[in-house]
């Protein structure tokens, strides 16, 4: 899809610029004239909300970082400095912590979304190749995050997680030395963490500007999964998308502004209003809520080092999706038997999140292996078996053919 640059500017210091660094050329020719199918619905709006949402994490976390302490003395009271003295500092702070939040509702449904309609087929593998790389990164960014307030459930967190660690034969203690930059969860600790979590959201910024790039190169994919035929398929990115987007950005912000406003705890944990104590263990830890699924996976298998690989296996294990799956069709709208299996999927990932909320006791413990066991299954037994079992519907002509389809029966239905 991408091309050569089709840009020609008018002025003289236009044409002298553009001869120079064609920024503006490229600018048109891929965010405003990029020709994008004509079909996408409000489920693909979701990439432009992650930019915005990115954007947002990343000012508030540079205006919160000018009046924080990355010392483990100071770090609690510095939080509550920025909500009690500095202006609008309870706005940036609830900004910022439920923006974690959004940004992780986001990519869910992003993913959800990806996965429904076949975005990581051929020839778009690297493209969600970099996608999951994207995710890890924001895990990671996001745990370091949870850290710096030094609360009750940070300290412990850090303590639970960065123990995982020490199960990697071999090298697991010294990796877990290295990460606390000590013997223990302390302000070394709090240091490093602080410093990649500065560093990561900008590491996260070029990733995502990568994943773009990624994108022009085939183009969107869309709800039918065939490929654009030609120009009847399509229209520009602007004014089309740009509206359409902005319309969904202003949505999902009304949705953000009414945890920010009027639930900012809701998404959080009252323990963490607490000053870390490591001589008093919280009764439940539990990590933040994106997290739950997997942290229900890890508690899932009896052994450590087990529950670590398990746990590891089940983020790692998308990057190999594109290759699981052996279904020819793209879009799961013409896959009848996929559409079942992948909402049964949907709530054992929400099941799993509900079970890793909980204490590991009685019935939880049965179900989340009962659960983590079918996660695995679907990857591994239930979508390559679909492709070569299951009969799709059949594809429309072309986009454009679909389209008009639809929009028959609204032409047709009589006038009340």
């Amino acid at each position: 899809m991408s091309g050569p640059n089709k840009y020609q500017p008018t002025s003289a210091f236009g044409k002298w610029f553009h001869e120079r660094l064609p920024i503006v050329g490229f600018a048109k020719d891929h965010m405003l004239d990029f020709p994008t199918p004509k079909n996408l619905n409000y489920w693909y709006t979701f990439g432009g909300i992650l930019a915005v949402m990115l954007v947002v994490q990343i000012i508030t976390g540079i205006v919160l970082v000018m009046h924080y302490t990355p010392q483990t003395d100071l770090a609690f009271n510095s939080v509550e400095h920025i909500m009690r003295d500095v202006n609008y500092g309870w706005l940036l702070r609830y900004m910022h912590m439920n923006g974690a939040s959004m940004f992780f509702i986001a990519v869910y449904i992003h993913m959800f979304r990806g996965m429904y309609y076949g975005s990581y087929k051929a020839p778009r593998e690297v493209l969600w190749m970099l996608g999951v790389i994207i995710y890890l990164v924001m895990m990671a960014t996001a745990f370091m995050g949870y850290v710096l307030p030094w609360g009750q459930m940070s300290f412990w967190g850090a303590k639970v997680i960065t123990n995982l660690f020490s199960a990697i034969p071999f090298v697991g203690d010294t990796v877990t030395t290295w990460l606390w930059g000590g013997y223990s969860v302390d302000n070394p600790t709090l240091n490093r963490f602080f410093s990649l979590h500065y560093l990561l959201p900008f590491v996260l910024a070029g990733l995502v500007a990568l994943h773009i790039w990624a994108l022009h190169v085939p183009g969107n994919t869309n709800p039918t999964g065939i490929n654009i035929k030609g120009p009847q398929d399509t229209v520009p990115f602007h004014p089309y998308y740009t509206m359409k987007d902005a319309f969904a950005i202003v949505v999902f912000f009304m949705f953000y502004a009414l945890f920010v406003f009027y639930g900012p705890n809701y998404m959080g944990d009252a323990v963490n209003y607490v000053p870390a104590n490591p001589l008093v263990t919280p009764a439940h830890i539990k990590p933040e809520w994106y997290y739950l699924p997997f942290y229900a996976i890890l508690r899932s298998v009896p052994d450590k080092l087990f529950g670590v690989i398990a746990m590891f296996s089940s983020i790692l294990i998308l990057l190999a999706l594109p290759w699981l799956d052996t279904s020819k069709v793209r879009s799961g709208n013409y896959r009848p038997i996929f559409k079942g299996f992948f909402v049964v999927f949907a709530i054992v990932c929400v099941a799993l999140g509900f079970i890793g909320s909980k204490p590991p006791e009685g019935s939880y413990v049965v179900w989340g292996r009962i659960l983590t066991a079918y996660y695995f299954i679907h990857f591994l037994v239930i979508l390559p078996l679909l492709g070569l079992l299951e009969t799709p519907n059949p594809l429309p002509a072309s986009i454009a053919d679909d389209v008009l389809a639809k929009k028959k029966p609204m032409m047709l239905a009589p006038a009340e």
